[in-house]
Parts: structure tokens; sequence; C-alpha cells
């Protein structure tokens, strides 16, 4: 039997604030346990919630992005259930009125196929402690250092059919939420989390399989790996006539396997109902307006410009785009060297094997933006040969100084001087007779030894074309 995959994906992203959601208390990551959480944070009795501004006008600003339905009118409810981790017995959510409604969102394949992937809601909560296991004997530690943190859980329709479209999807959405500067998407540090919801169904079915949740899955290697197991282990077990539990599973990438945590609930089991202390959020349509005209210009408008404006192919402005950063540094070396093609070669090829190498990001190069594109601009009026400009931009990443520093102290300078080119093809011919002879006969693949010995000669650096048709002339007598 043939099987369908069907995928949704929950993806919880950390908002960019100062502060909690609905308290003071700082958010900041890495401080020593529990010294982040104030009386709101750990529900102690007597205080009441405060909503933070800035999370709903982040929150307005998503949705904007992917042009979904803004209700005027937001409603926050109370999500019960009881954790070590949950110190009020209950989490501040969004069920029947979220801050975003429906939206979608375009993604695209490696093999260019687009899809319309739906958004169903992007709602605002508040996220639970952390328990902390290895460092306590037969027990758990609770650090509440998160409780409150404000988050906007972005659920996806059911619409991806696999592994693969749902890393893109989630790719598309951290690219989305970092070029609004909304979320940070450290995804090492718990900023950008996903769970997916997985179940699979003989193709041809309408009607969706059980489906099993995978939680809090950090990295998109994992997500599609465990996807991956996940859909595999329900395939096995129909056909081996067990049947599908709706369930919540845990991703162990050590193991590559996913494990039961607990039964699924159901909305019903968490006993939702509107929060007494908190009001609810009206969103005036002057608001709305405020953050559409302050959105800086999105993933999918600027690869569109990269490739009018540049010329560049839907791969390259895409892989550029991806990134606020890169293609901020893409177009600051562009703008020094003044050609396109030649700065998405280098950024897309040697800055980022190097970088990826070493495991930097953009903002951690040591080449700079102005000190490539100024590289760049020797090649282009032929100071230096792009051979050449491999020793001198390895010469830059190491902090030796500029390109034009580099070239003169290292005397790297291109020899674009014919009648010295001549002279070393003279005496590379007359040093290879037999060559010679043997390439007037007709075997001219022996043009790449001559070219080869030139280039020797020269040290690397006379120019590669001259050479090449110099030396046709030369040797056809």
């Amino acid at each position: 039997m043939q099987w369908e995959t069907v995928i949704g994906l929950e993806i919880h992203a950390q908002l960019a604030t100062k502060t909690k959601i609905f308290s003071g208390a700082a958010t900041a990551y890495g401080a020593e346990p529990n010294t982040q959480a104030c009386a709101v944070d750990l529900g102690l009795p007597g205080v009441l919630p405060v909503l933070n501004k800035e999370t709903v006008r982040m929150a307005v600003k998503f949705g904007v992005a992917i042009g979904a339905q803004l209700d005027s009118r937001s409603v926050f409810a109370r999500k019960n259930y009881f954790y070590p981790d949950l110190p009020k017995g209950y989490q501040i959510s969004q069920m029947d009125l979220p801050i975003v409604g429906v939206g979608e969102l375009q993604i695209e394949m490696e093999d260019g196929e687009s899809k319309t992937i739906g958004i169903t809601r992007a709602h605002l909560e508040e996220d639970a402690g952390k328990s902390l296991h290895d460092d306590f004997h037969g027990q758990s530690g609770i650090d509440l250092n998160r409780a409150g943190t404000p988050l906007l859980e972005i659920v996806s329709e059911p619409d991806l059919r696999s592994a693969k479209e749902a890393v893109v999807y989630a790719k598309k959405i951290h690219s989305l939420v970092r070029y609004l500067e909304i979320c940070d998407g450290n995804m090492q540090e718990g900023s950008f989390r996903c769970d997916a919801n997985v179940s699979v169904r003989p193709v041809g079915q309408k009607e969706y399989g059980t489906r099993a949740e995978v939680k809090n899955v950090n990295s998109f290697r994992f997500l599609e790996r465990a996807i991956n197991f996940e859909v595999e282990r329900q395939i096995d077990l129909i056909e081996s006539g067990g049947t599908v539990a709706q369930e919540t599973r845990l991703y162990d990438a050590n193991k590559n396997e996913t494990r039961s945590m607990r039964s699924k609930e159901e909305a019903n089991d968490y006993r939702y109902f509107p929060d007494p202390d908190l009001l609810p959020v009206v969103i005036e349509a002057s608001f709305i307006e405020a953050v559409r005209a302050d959105l800086p210009e999105l993933p999918d408008e600027k690869k569109a410009r990269f490739i009018e404006e540049f010329s560049l192919s839907a791969y390259d402005a895409g892989v550029l785009t991806a990134s606020r950063e890169l293609a901020a540094y893409y177009e600051e070396v562009n703008a020094v060297c003044g050609e396109p093609k030649l700065a998405v070669n280098w950024v897309m090829g040697d800055l980022s094997g190097l970088l990826n190498k070493e495991g930097k990001e953009i903002g951690e190069s040591p080449v700079s933006a102005q000190r490539l594109g100024g590289m760049l601009q020797r090649i282009v009026d032929k100071t230096i040969s792009g051979k050449i400009a491999k020793e001198v931009f390895e010469a830059i990443w190491n902090g030796e100084g500029s390109a034009d520093e580099i070239i003169a102290k290292k005397g790297l300078k291109q020899i674009t001087d014919s009648g010295a080119i001549e002279g070393i093809i003279d005496e590379v011919i007359a040093n290879n007779p037999n060559q010679l002879a043997q390439y007037r006969d007709g075997k001219e693949k022996l043009m790449g030894f001559f070219v080869g010995q030139v280039m020797k000669a020269s040290k690397g650096k006379a120019n590669p074309g001259q050479v090449n048709q110099l030396l046709k002339s030369k040797l056809k007598g």
C-alpha cells in the first residue's frame, strides 16, 4: 500500500522583548536559575498580570507580513494543566480569539516548485519554566527564569506532505521572524522551537490518520530526522496490524528515534476559559497601519528585487535573501565592486565555505564587506587574477590587512604587460620542443600544458586571458 504523509507544524518563536509578557522581569538568556522570576511569574497570591504592549505590536507585525486576518478584539485564556515547571497551575494563552488569524506562506522547494502553506493562527502565550534532570541525583530541579517569557505560537494547517517540505517551511518562518526583528531565532537557546504533528494515510484517502505530536525539536536537521522516523514508525505499526495512538512524543537525537511522552490532550482537556485578570485586547486600525508602515523589505520582496536589479538566478537570490544579514553583506560587497555575479560567487562560495567550516555566522566574518568588495575591485581592474585572489582572500581572513596592502606587501600584482608575457612564453616554448612538435602535429590538448608552464614560470602572476591569446598565436608558428 502507498502512504501519504500529513504534517502540521506548531512553531514557538520567543519574542525579542526585554521583559516578560505579563511582568517586568528580564528575559535575558543565561542568568543563574530562578533569578529572573518575579512574584507575577511565580503566581503568588494577590499579584495581577499586566500585558506587555510590545508583544502585541510584534504579533501584529507578523500577521501583517503573512497577510493574515487581524481581528480588532483578542482575548487571553487560561490553559489549565499541572506540571512542576508551571507554578500557577495554568498557562496564560489564547484559544478562541487569537491575536493573528488565518494567513498563508509561500514556500519554494529545491526543484523550483512553489507551494502555499496555510497558517491557521498565531497567538500570544507565556512560556513555562524548565525542569532540569542532569545535575540532580534521583531528583529534578526547576528553573523558573523562562516562566512568563513571551511566545508567538504559529500554527500551520496540515498542508505539508514531507519532512523536506516541513523543513523548508520552518526555515521560511525562521527567516521571516528574524527579518521582522521580533525573534532572534536562536534554536540552541530555545528561542525558536518546533512541534510536528505527524500522521499517515493511504494515498487517495480524504480522512486524516491519527496524529502523533513530536515536541520541542530544536534544529532543522533534527526536525527532518524526527519526522522521517515517525512516518516510518507509523507505517510499520499500521502494516503490522497495530494502530497509531494519539499522543505526544519526544525525539531522541542520540538514538534517532521518537518515544512516547504522554497521551495527546484535546483542547477541552485543558478547560480553557477567559482569564479574569486580563481585559480583552482592542487593536485599532490605526495601530495596524502604523505597524504596516514600519515593515522592512521582506524576504520574498528582496529576492524579487535581487533577481531584477542584479540579474541573479532565483536560486542565488533565494540563498542570499534567506538571511537579512547575508543579504545586507552581499549588497555592500556589490556596491563596492560593481559586479553582481562576481560578488555572488565569492559571498556564496569562498566566504560562506570558510564561515561554515569555522562555525561562524555572517556577522562574525573576519572579512568585512568593504574589504571583500575592495579585493573584487582588483579582480575587475585586472590588478590580480582570480587565482591570486584566493591567496589575497586568505590573507585578509587572517587579518593581514586590506587587499591593496597585501598585494603590495607580497608582490602579487598581476603581469599584464604583453611584452613581459611574450618573453615568458618564448622561454617556455624553447624549453619544450617535443611538446611543441606534438601540438603542431594536431595534439591540441597540449595547450593546457603550455598554459600551466607559463603560469608556473610567472608564479601565477601572468594574466590568464592574455596568456591564452598570445600562446595560441605563438604555438601556430
